[in-house]
């Protein structure tokens, strides 16, 4: 439940945060006719990604791309970790780039633009967490903790949008990544003994046999799991006791100025 979790609250909130960021350009570039552009790349990727996650479902049923996929999941999250920490603080002006190039051309140009653009960037995100979840197998638990992570996410790409530089992503990005790199570990323990399980690697009975002792009920396992918990915590205690800004610094009432004293004439 917590790794469903913490896969939907990243991947949401980068694809909510997307949305959000595109939709605040068009309005303050006086160009709010192309947000239907924006709504309607939505509504597509919503549909693709959910083909793909349908498409993946089938895939994983199959015994021998059990390892193939896992690996493909662990490489694709390796990805996004380093792409995430190095370009989180420059999202915003990223997106806005991408998004001048695409509105800048004339009619319907414009209009198609902005929507293959919000079309690539959303169902990319939606693909990511199709791929990560069909690495996991408690249904019901993940069902609740993919929930908690989509609400999660819109409860803090709102804050942004309402807050803006008061929420601090770059510190929620760094955290989210730690606990995706041990997550990172664990799909290539399992791909790599699946793979081998299918004799798809050289010395495949080896690796099999030395990768069984490293299964999640392991000892080793049960420690990946409590490093999910700790490494993340322990980043976010560090940064917290060491750094001047927290996640989230709620804004200041403005401070009302005393009213004037008014001297009374005395009467002589």
């Amino acid at each position: 439940m917590l790794q469903a979790f913490v896969i939907t609250l990243r991947e949401g909130l980068e694809a909510f945060l997307v949305v959000a960021i595109s939709l605040s350009y068009l309005r303050q570039s006086g160009r709010s006719q192309l947000a239907a552009a924006v709504h309607w790349g939505i509504a597509v990727a919503v549909a693709v990604s959910l083909l793909g996650g349908w498409l993946l479902l089938n895939a994983a049923n199959q015994e021998w791309l059990d390892g193939p996929l896992a690996v493909l999941a662990a490489v694709s999250v390796s990805w996004m970790i380093v792409h995430m920490w190095r370009s989180g603080r420059r999202m915003k002006g990223d997106i806005e780039g991408h998004l001048r190039a695409s509105s800048s051309r004339a009619g319907r140009g414009a209009f198609l633009g902005v929507f293959l653009f919000t079309l690539l960037m959303v169902s990319r995100e939606g693909m990511e967490t199709a791929l990560l979840l069909m690495q996991l197998r408690d249904t019901m638990h993940l069902a609740l903790g993919a929930l908690a992570g989509v609400l999660g996410a819109a409860g803090l790409a709102w804050l942004w949008s309402r807050y803006g530089h008061r929420v601090n992503l770059s510190l929620f990005f760094q955290v989210t990544a730690i606990f995706l790199v041990v997550f990172v570990a664990q799909l290539l323990i399992r791909g790599v003994h699946e793979m081998a399980e299918q004799n798809f690697l050289p010395w495949s009975e080896t690796i099999h046999a030395r990768t069984e002792s490293w299964g999640p009920d392991s000892p080793f396992g049960h420690l990946l799991t409590y490093l999910l918990v700790i490494l993340p915590l322990g980043w976010l205690t560090i940064k917290g006791l060491f750094s001047k800004r927290p996640v989230f610094r709620p804004p200041v009432p403005p401070s009302i100025p005393p009213a004037p004293v008014t001297q009374r004439s005395s009467a002589h």
